[in-house]
């Protein structure tokens, strides 16, 4: 959606309804680049009767989701994000932004969409890697330490949230048993049927050594699916929000454990980069996190390279959107050859 396609008065009146809050006039100032999911617009609101206010606004996109689904509900990707974050918000001290409203009609600005607060503060950049670029690389090493180690405190303070209390029930299918097991079929399921029947040995020998070694679950509730520093906003080394809930499931810590854990490796060893000082290598995460957790360490070799099967996965979807989209020639082998597999290669090399 371009700035001259949105309905800003329409918008305006949506905001204002719902913060009781009348002639209030919205200017678009910027556009966050990123992924595959929700569009991302950041809005500036003034009003004769208050002072300027800063919002977020998240609109649904006509293309899938990158992620399977996890519910047999069949609901926009942005609401699954606003339950969550509403969920999260109201049973948990995590920093999460405060949510304006969600809007399913699509008669109001075209597209579901739902409103939050801005929330001030930085994001590392990942192309280049925040290890080679940007504030991360600014901090002292004393602070870079911190960063990681605070956003690892978030993430086990994410899985140690009551599930029964969190109403995300809708979150597994009826009849399934949530965690490993469930969410392995899912994704290989998933991958299967985006390759179209096309090869991919990579992840053909990932999947058989996962459903081989996957260690039974030591609990199941709530987990973020895309746990990393560029999911969070950062005031120094301090989180101030935690953002895209898009992937949430239902599965055992280690199932977003491994996630950081990999996407930690593609900012470093995969890239060629070496780590600076206060930089914590991934064995020292490893045990951050289960410090933060208060559970002793447990082998997470398994779990990362079931992230990484993930994220071939997903880059395979990715591909054939762009391809859907005619942005690929016909024998482009993108989908197959890419830094996914690249990091997967390295994983299973490792094993091996």
């Amino acid at each position: 959606m371009t700035d001259e396609t949105l309905d800003t008065a329409a918008l305006g009146r949506w905001i204002g309804n719902r913060l009781d809050q009348a002639d209030l006039s919205i200017e678009v100032d910027g556009r966050p680049s990123g992924g595959f999911s929700a569009e991302t617009l950041l809005l500036t609101a003034t009003s004769p009767s208050s002072d300027s206010q800063r919002f977020v606004v998240r609109l649904e996109t006509p293309e899938p989701a990158v992620y399977p689904p996890q519910s047999e509900l069949s609901m926009p990707e942005i609401e699954i994000q606003y339950r969550i974050m509403d969920s999260i918000g109201r049973n948990s001290s995590l920093p999460v932004a405060g949510l304006v409203g969600y809007e399913s009609d699509s008669a109001v600005l075209g597209t579901p969409f739902f409103v939050m607060h801005h929330v001030d503060g930085v994001v590392p950049i990942e192309s280049p890697p925040y290890s080679v670029e940007g504030f991360f690389t600014d901090l002292p090493a004393v602070d870079r330490t911190s960063l990681i180690s605070n956003g690892l405190e978030q993430l086990a303070l994410l899985h140690q949230v009551d599930p029964s209390a969190l109403g995300l029930d809708w979150l597994t299918p009826n009849g399934v048993s949530p965690g490993s097991k469930h969410l392995l079929h899912l994704w290989k399921s998933f991958g299967d049927s985006e390759l179209h029947g096309r090869s991919h040995p990579l992840l053909e020998d990932a999947w058989a050594l996962i459903a081989r070694e996957l260690p039974a679950d030591s609990s199941v509730g709530l987990c973020w699916g895309d746990p990393r520093p560029g999911n969070i906003i950062w005031q120094g080394p301090k989180p101030a929000c935690l953002t895209d809930f898009e992937a949430a499931c239902m599965g055992p810590p280690e199932f977003d454990l491994g996630w950081w854990l990999m996407f930690d490796r593609t900012m470093h060893e995969l890239a060629g980069i070496d780590r600076l000082p206060g930089d914590p290598t991934r064995d020292e995460q490893r045990s951050m996190y289960f410090n933060h957790a208060g559970r002793d360490p447990i082998d997470t070799a398994a779990h990362e390279l079931f992230a990484a099967a993930r994220y071939c996965v997903i880059v395979v979807r990715v591909m054939n959107r762009l391809d859907q989209r005619g942005l690929l020639p016909a024998d482009n082998m993108v989908w197959r050859d890419n830094p996914a597999s690249e990091c997967l290669k390295m994983v299973l090399d490792e094993r091996s």
